[in-house]
């Protein structure tokens, strides 16, 4: 097995773009390039029509985080993962998209949110109605996946992960567990 990426399988068309993606699942995290049309913003894909049932990955890398010692990626020239197993994903930085939202919206807040997927912390803010709170805000909402904003990622179980700092990260509602954070 080869750890030198190979160029993608497929060629993204004239009204296709890639982006690079890490996604977030049970046991493990797998990054890689993926394909979507041009008028798509990758970091909000899942959360659209377009979604698809698989998200094929290209020149994608597999990590299984279900141990302490500091893994080997496996190598993929091609690979697809359920949508449905995927808990959380976001761009591989320093891409990034513009932000979703207009920060001079008037009744809404920032909260500081920690989120546990698995042997992964995201310590970032939900944004979220003035008089809402954690509870309110995971008990009304029905959206499939939820953003969170200016997130720092770490694996406690694997320190040498080190940190990873994304502007936006999507999680599925079902999947992780929330908890508020005092900063």
């Amino acid at each position: 097995m080869t750890n030198n990426p190979n160029p993608a399988v497929r060629t993204p068309g004239p009204d296709e773009k890639t982006g690079a993606i890490m996604v977030y699942m049970r046991n493990s995290i797998c990054w890689g390039d993926v394909i979507v049309k041009s008028q798509i913003r990758v970091s909000t894909w899942l959360r659209t029509n377009a979604a698809p049932d698989f998200v094929a990955m290209y020149n994608a890398r597999v990590l299984t985080t279900t141990t302490n010692v500091a893994p080997k990626p496996l190598f993929f020239t091609e690979m697809h993962v359920a949508i449905s197993e995927i808990i959380a994903y976001h761009l591989i930085p320093p891409v990034k998209d513009p932000i979703d939202y207009d920060p001079s919206e008037p009744n809404r807040r920032m909260v500081p949110i920690s989120i546990v997927i698995s042997a992964f912390k995201f310590d970032g803010f939900m944004r979220m109605a003035g008089k809402t709170d954690l509870a309110k805000y995971i008990e009304v909402t029905r959206e499939v996946y939820t953003p969170l904003y200016d997130v720092e990622i770490t694996c406690p179980m694997i320190p040498g992960l080190g940190v990873i700092k994304v502007p936006y990260v999507l999680l599925r509602q079902s999947g992780p567990i929330f908890a508020l954070r005092s900063i």
